[in-house]
């Protein structure tokens, strides 16, 4: 068992569709998330994908998943503000949080949109050499959020009424905002400005070649920084893939998987050295046994296990199901009521 009991289980999708039908993918997604609530998960997850055949707006999907679920919180990990007006995406969040009574968790990242060059002239046609893809972006969400003034005008005009903050304004949304970071540089900023941190399987390789150590790094540097200290909340998404109810098709299928992503985990990838966590794949028991000795799983009490992009959907029935019913009872986790 690892030394802190698994406290929040949550699961992440990446919502692929069919391009001659999309609508089916989308359904596909929806009833996963309404699985998960039934599973007892604590969290549903959704990645954001431009010009992909996977969800492009989660933030409508997840819309969409409020009305269909009572308690699951609803995440997206992550939405890229650089394809976003941070106003009218504060407007859009706080209204998903009180349609959902408040269960949203967006994460957010920052950096310039994929295929800048080629997308840029689409995206800001008159400002794409202008605009800045820094934390800035995210902090004038953060503010927009949290209620910070948008604007010197308020009051009537007319017959109609006007706020200098973005409305709705959902009071707890502000806390429940997470960064989506790989380095230690992120870590520590989403620390400072008290943010919770989505650490997932892919990290910076800076001052190690060990994933788990540098996990473990961007963690502590989090909360060192962060004014909950040891409080703050980090979640750890790693690619996990229990087999004990799987058919045997489906254990060949997975395994076969992890082979071929392995090669990259081995060494740092690209001029960004990025280093890739292997897949786990095996027994609830033989996967909890790996978490318990990953030095950076030993020190968080929440996870949103990655589902594989390219599975059918009976596959994420059977997975989410062994990990509600089996791996996350054997880390220490309890459905919820």
């Amino acid at each position: 068992m690892p030394s802190i009991p698994l406290r929040k289980l949550g699961f992440l999708t990446i919502g692929l569709f069919e391009q001659d039908d999309p609508g089916r993918g989308h359904e596909s997604t929806l009833d996963i998330i309404e699985l998960g609530e039934r599973l007892g998960f604590d969290s549903a997850w959704v990645r954001h994908r431009h010009l992909q055949y996977g969800i492009s707006s989660p933030v409508a999907v997840l819309a969409a998943a409020s009305q269909r679920t009572s308690r699951i919180e609803l995440g997206t990990a992550v939405i890229p503000v650089g394809w976003e007006n941070p106003l009218r995406l504060a407007e859009d969040l706080a209204t998903v949080d009180v349609l959902s009574r408040g269960r949203l968790n967006p994460g957010v990242s920052v950096g310039p949109p994929m295929h800048y060059e080629q997308v840029k002239h689409a995206l800001y046609p008159d400002t794409a050499d202008a605009e800045d893809f820094g934390y800035g972006r995210v902090e004038r969400l953060l503010d927009f959020v949290r209620g910070k003034p948008a604007t010197d005008f308020s009051g009537i005009e007319g017959f109609e009424v006007f706020s200098d903050r973005v409305q709705p304004h959902s009071p707890g949304l502000g806390r429940r905002m997470w960064y989506g970071g790989g380095s230690l540089r992120s870590a520590r900023w989403a620390g400072e400005h008290g943010m919770n941190f989505l650490t997932s399987s892919v990290v910076k390789a800076e001052e190690s070649e060990n994933f788990a150590e540098i996990q473990l790094s961007h963690v502590r540097t989090f909360r060192a920084h962060h004014p909950d200290g040891d409080r703050a909340r980090v979640s750890q998404g790693l690619v996990v893939i229990p087999t004990d109810s799987a058919s045997p098709e489906q254990r060949a299928k997975y395994e076969e998987f992890a082979r071929k992503r392995m090669p990259r985990t081995t060494t740092p990838q690209g001029p960004a050295r990025m280093m890739f966590a292997p897949d786990l794949v095996g027994t609830s028991d033989q996967i909890a046994e790996r978490l318990s000795s990953h030095v950076a799983f030993q020190e968080i009490d929440e996870v949103a296990f990655a589902l594989p992009f390219t599975f059918d959907h009976d596959d994420y029935v059977q997975i989410l199901t062994d990990i509600a019913t089996k791996l996350g009872p054997a880390l220490g986790w309890r459905p919820a009521a």
